[in-house]
């Protein structure tokens, strides 16, 4: 008997890849298509495991990849695994014939995929199988699989060959599933409330809605420079000046700016405007909509994060910006008010900021080092100096302070809101503000978007706005430490 797992037998790669293509010369020369254009079957091999009272002794027909063979002469068994699960395969010589029987044994390999035919059936040891009358080749593999358990444990490999990462891990597989179910569920639950899902343009003549650089590209027939767009707000609340009440997207932005265990160039943000609403009501509507959505992936609302025992039911508390930072590092914001009191506040403190650093630069840093790691429970930290928002409205009787708010659960930044500025003057006063701090220096500083003004200048209602991270939340809800585990394919540096 021999046992054959997802492991390569001694040698090198190149010589089990010349061996595997000796192998499909000779299934050829049988006249074995090894690559047929399709094969029906009649059930998944999770459907013929879980209902194997209800079609046992009936012939069913799975397909899938072998992914281990025990080879023992007149009959063998092997696991065949397709996108719900594995399933034992029972192979006698007297039943599916000997020219088939050994095709399998001398010319298939783990990798294959296969199809097969025959009655459901427990062996001796009580495992669901297949007795199987007629086998298929679907598609002969050239390359080995990595080892189970000892061949893609390398973090940089699971990423640059994540298919080879879904065959052999199923917790992988696991996390996107759960990632569709998410992005399914906050749609379902946008739309129950009246939203509307449309899409923006992805090339903008100008980037914006964020803080960040972007990425530029050049269309030949339009002869003018393009930029892959920083977030979806804009187009979005044009959309509310055309006469949409709530209108959301759920799309790919693009960012110029390190990587990170929350950051990624490329990632997936969820962006949703309704009129006549402020971040108050925004407020309401996410410490619902988290609750729902993981009760609806996970079938409950309370999560285990990092360790951590995190309850997601609402009210979440809220909490001013101020008095956050002022907890966790001593630093009233509100008492220096310049730049450069600010930065004396904090010079001492080791913070990634420049003496050119803006006040709202220095501010988010505060923030993002000092705070955010300590907000593990759902927490609204809410109230930003108006600097570090030139797309919100200001809080009445607070001039220097926006209705914004952003959300941290499991000491991650899950959701940022506004009221959205629907002022047009003050919208172009900020912006030109903005065009000072880039010229200072600051590179992430907002454009100049007279074209979004013009919207404005027609009118906008009261409006409020909400931006999730997408990668960020299944951070979450699959309990991962870095974002790299929940992007199915993320950018690597190059090798060598």
């Amino acid at each position: 008997m021999s046992v054959e797992g997802t492991r390569p037998d001694d040698g090198s790669v190149d010589d089990l890849i010349r061996q595997r293509l000796r192998k499909l010369e000779a299934l050829r020369a049988r006249g074995i298509e090894p690559y047929p254009t399709t094969f029906q079957r009649t059930v998944v091999n999770g459907e013929a495991v879980a209902q194997y009272d209800q079609l046992a002794g009936q012939d069913v027909s799975v397909a899938g990849r072998i992914i281990s063979r025990r080879i023992m002469g007149r009959a063998s068994f092997c696991h065949i695994q397709d996108g719900t699960g594995r399933l034992q395969l029972f192979l006698k010589e007297d039943v599916l014939g000997p020219e088939q029987y050994g095709a399998f044994r001398d010319l298939y390999d783990i990798g294959d995929f296969v199809g097969a035919t025959g009655p459901l059936m427990k062996t001796r040891a009580g495992e669901v199988s297949v007795l199987v009358k007629q086998l298929t080749l679907l598609a002969k593999s050239l390359r080995p699989l990595p080892e189970k358990w000892h061949g893609l444990t390398d973090v940089e490999s699971r990423y640059r060959k994540r298919y080879l990462d879904l065959i052999v891990n199923e917790d992988v597989r696991r996390i996107f599933r759960i990632r569709s179910a998410a992005v399914s569920a906050l749609r379902q639950f946008l739309e129950a409330r009246g939203f509307v899902e449309i899409e923006t343009p992805v090339l903008q003549p100008l980037y914006g809605g964020a803080a960040a650089r972007p990425f530029k590209t050049y269309h030949n027939a339009l002869e003018r420079e393009l930029f892959l767009r920083i977030a979806t707000e804009l187009y979005l609340k044009r959309a509310i000046v055309g006469g949409f009440d709530k209108v959301f997207e759920i799309g790919r932005v693009f960012r110029n700016e390190g990587i990170d265990t929350t950051h990624n160039p490329e990632f997936t943000v969820l962006e949703s405007y309704e009129a006549y609403a402020s971040y108050v009501d925004v407020m309401a509507m996410v410490e619902e909509m988290i609750p729902w959505v993981a009760h609806k992936v996970l079938g409950t609302t309370t999560l285990t994060y990092q360790g951590q025992s995190i309850d997601l039911r609402p009210p979440w508390p809220r909490i001013r910006l101020r008095d956050a930072i002022l907890q966790e590092t001593g630093v009233d914001i509100d008492a220096a008010p310049t730049r450069d009191q600010l930065y004396q506040r904090v010079a001492h403190m080791g913070l990634q900021i420049q003496p050119t650093s803006s006040r709202g630069k220095i501010i988010d840093e505060l923030l993002s080092t000092r705070v955010e790691r300590t907000l593990i429970q759902p927490t609204f930290v809410i109230d930003y100096p108006v600097e570090l928002s030139p797309l919100a409205k200001r809080k009445p009787g607070c001039p220097d302070l926006v209705e914004r708010f952003e959300a941290y659960i499991g000491g991650i930044e899950i959701a940022n809101a506004f009221t959205e500025l629907n002022d047009a003057l003050d919208q172009r006063a900020r912006f030109a503000q903005q065009l000072e701090a880039r010229a200072a220096g600051e590179e992430e500083a907002h454009v100049f978007d007279e074209d979004f003004i013009e919207a404005l200048e027609h009118g906008m209602p009261p409006t409020g706005g909400l931006g999730i991270g997408i990668d960020r939340l299944t951070m979450l809800l699959t309990d991962q430490r870095s974002i790299r585990e929940v992007i199915l394919f993320p950018h690597m540096r190059p090798v060598g």
